[in-house]
């Protein structure tokens, strides 16, 4: 199996002579080294990490399938890449649009030799690359999911009435980081009572009171991989609205989970959950898309919504989150991730999602 940097190699045919990242994740990617800094560049034959003496004795015993250099002082770098395009007959050098600012680029037009493309070619070769995830990246997913498992786990024990929302966000984030966490996916979300009608809120000092519904949505890091998961649980005995709003939620991801494969749109795979809420009658309290694709970025392509055109293939990951948010009231989502394979998915989420009554 080819590894990542044979693997755009391959793509670059016909379409990029020199590859030049930049980007701290998808240097990480295809190095699999980790740094705020470094140059990869990527020929058809041969591929160089340039570091500063910062990294460069990590760079030669973790970088793989590049060979490295040391990085010149001062303008070095830009002198660097000239020699190497000259060395292997390079006259366009294509850079990540996405996610290179124009002075950046006007810098880089200046010092190269080479013409800059700046189109989206290669950040759509990079994409097309990531977005179909080898077997150790879902491994490291996988890992990071049952780091937050075991974190939800622990934070069904803690979570009681009087408790606030920020005190339930902190061990939770201790828990994680304490037991195998590299990192944290995001900001964890936990909220209470009304405040769960926030699909993004941001913890606070409210205190957890009796009939209230506690919405936790948490990930961690694993080898730079990510894990989410969202679950809404009940302290205190919940009303019947609270009970009937909380099934149709978890009746619309069970739908949309029977429809993922390989094969469907992101558009059909968001119906199969909406269509379930829309006809509970909460269409308008969910606004946001069903999921997105998690890897080395808490987001990234795929999306299921509802303008979605792309394709699931399999190894793709995405999330199903379907929510409903009643204002001023109360908030339910239920988020897995899962695996799309060609005869539907593989659910990397364990974690148990009836409804639970603390």
């Amino acid at each position: 199996m080819m590894n990542a940097i044979e693997l755009l190699q391959k793509k670059m045919q016909g379409s990029c002579q020199c590859a030049l990242i930049t980007s701290d994740i998808d240097r990480r990617y295809f190095t699999q080294m980790k740094s705020s800094a470094g140059t990869l560049v990527v020929f058809a034959d041969a591929a160089y990490l340039i570091i500063d003496f910062r990294y460069i004795e990590k760079a030669k015993k973790t970088a793989k399938g590049c060979q490295t250099l040391l990085q010149r002082s001062g303008s070095g770098l830009y002198d660097q890449i000239n020699e190497l395009c000259a060395e292997h007959g390079v006259s366009v050098v294509s850079v990540q649009a996405n996610c290179m600012t124009l002075a950046e680029a006007a810098v880089l037009s200046k010092k190269l030799d080479s013409k800059l493309d700046t189109s989206s070619a290669l950040s759509d070769i990079i994409t097309q690359i990531r977005i179909e995830k080898f077997p150790e990246e879902i491994q490291s997913i996988t890992a990071a999911q049952r780091i937050a498992e075991r974190g939800f786990e622990h934070i069904l024990g803690f979570i009681c009435e009087g408790r606030t929302e920020r005190e339930i966000q902190l061990e939770l984030d201790h828990y994680m980081l304490s037991h195998g966490a590299e990192a944290l996916s995001f900001d964890t979300i936990a909220l209470s009572g009304a405040n769960t009608s926030l699909p993004h809120g941001v913890p606070c000092d409210k205190p957890v009171q009796n009939g209230e519904f506690v919405l936790l949505d948490f990930g961690a890091v694993v080898n730079g991989y990510h894990s989410d998961m969202t679950r809404t649980a009940a302290v205190g005995q919940p009303s019947e609205k609270m009970r009937a709003v909380y099934d149709t939620v978890l009746k619309a991801q069970l739908a949309a989970l029977d429809k993922a494969r390989a094969g469907i749109t992101g558009a059909e795979l968001d119906a199969a959950a909406r269509d379930v809420i829309k006809n509970a009658g909460y269409g308008e309290c969910f606004g946001h898309s069903l999921g997105h694709g998690v890897g080395m970025e808490i987001h990234e392509p795929p999306n299921a919504s509802q303008n979605s055109k792309i394709t699931l293939t399999e190894g793709m990951t995405v999330t199903v989150e379907p929510g409903i948010y009643i204002e001023g009231e109360f908030g339910v989502r239920i988020e897995d991730l899962v695996v799309i394979k060609n005869d539907g998915c593989e659910n990397i989420t364990k974690a148990l999602k009836e409804l639970i009554v603390l």
